[in-house]
């Protein structure tokens, strides 16, 4: 197989996460060992307490950083918990560029780009045999998204209300054509 990057991008809040939870969920269902991590956010009363991180292999949760952090680098009103981003986000990124066929990075944003060892998971990666799907932030500049958009096998796929809904059945079949054996 080819080695493929996809990379899906947009603004905040139009289903980049939501995109990324339905390829997991389908790509596993057909039979394919999917790992990585999912961050999704958190609200109470109709406010947003934070981002949760979420290891799709373990189950393991924790928070990536949340308005009540006392420590850590600061977001917005958020301060990013780079523990938990170092043992649950890193860690699951690793084990599944090592163990699974499909590995999911959700996102290489602004608060993940505190951790090195989140930046050398994600390297590690995308320098495997495995395809890759992650989500890359909007606008933030980094060496790391400058690399991943850059590279001759990376697809970028802007996420819209218009594509959102039947993107991730679009990108399942897309996966199952790449992980097909050359004839």
């Amino acid at each position: 197989m080819n080695k493929r990057v996809l990379l899906l991008t947009g603004p905040p809040g139009i289903g980049k996460t939501t995109v990324l939870s339905k390829i997991a969920l389908a790509s596993n269902a057909r039979g394919y060992h999917v790992g990585g991590m999912i961050s999704r956010e958190i609200r109470q009363n109709h406010e947003r307490l934070g981002f949760e991180i979420f290891d799709l292999t373990t189950n393991e949760r924790g928070w990536l950083a949340h308005v009540n952090q006392k420590q850590g680098p600061q977001i917005g009103k958020y301060k990013v918990n780079t523990e938990n981003l170092d043992r649950i986000g890193a860690q699951a990124i690793s084990t599944a560029a090592e163990t699974c066929e499909i590995v999911i990075i959700d996102e290489i944003g602004p608060m993940e780009l505190f951790s090195e060892n989140f930046k050398q998971a994600v390297r590690r990666a995308l320098n495997s045999s495995k395809l890759v799907i992650a989500a890359i932030h909007w606008r933030t500049q980094d060496n790391l998204i400058h690399e991943s958009r850059n590279r001759e096998d990376a697809e970028t796929i802007i996420v819209s209300p218009e594509n959102r809904d039947a993107l991730g059945e679009q990108i399942v079949e897309k996966c199952v054509n790449l992980q097909k054996p050359a004839q």
